[in-house]
């Protein structure tokens, strides 16, 4: 499961799919709907939130957003309202962690994308989330270098 906290429109199509069924997932877990992956380490910052549910809705509705922006046709009536007038902290760290395993994803499956994007260093966080001065979130499950 992966629920990006970079900007969606760095995502090219599968990645966007693939964010979408992971966040609706997530949210079937969040609701107490599945007993499959409760502790699956990407879902710790929604739990800590007063409302995970609304977040994860808010979450998917940025996604939600990117794929109408792209005319794709995601069924919004999978998710609540969304409306999270808080943000999520996340940290730089991680931003740019994520942006760097999405390029090396992209440098396989999408090249033209990966070329687009290969001189953005300091991505733009998802909607839901404002970027903190730090390392990689601790909850994330680094690869090193020299396993990719």
């Amino acid at each position: 499961m992966r629920l990006w906290s970079i900007h969606p429109g760095y995502l090219d199509t599968k990645g966007l799919v693939a964010c979408w069924r992971e966040g609706l997932l997530a949210r079937k877990v969040l609701r107490g709907e599945t007993t499959g992956y409760r502790r699956h380490p990407q879902l710790e910052r929604f739990k800590r939130q007063i409302d995970p549910v609304r977040m994860i809705d808010a979450y998917l509705l940025g996604v939600y957003e990117e794929a109408k922006k792209r005319g794709y046709r995601f069924n919004r009536d999978k998710i609540g309202v969304g409306n999270a007038e808080e943000k999520i902290e996340v940290t730089d760290g991680q931003l740019e962690y994520e942006l760097m395993h999405l390029k090396e994803k992209l440098k396989e499956r999408n090249r033209e994308l990966y070329m687009k994007i290969a001189s953005v260093e300091v991505p733009e966080p998802h909607p839901l989330f404002r970027a903190v001065r730090g390392e990689v979130e601790a909850w994330e499950k680094v690869v090193p270098d020299d396993a990719r």
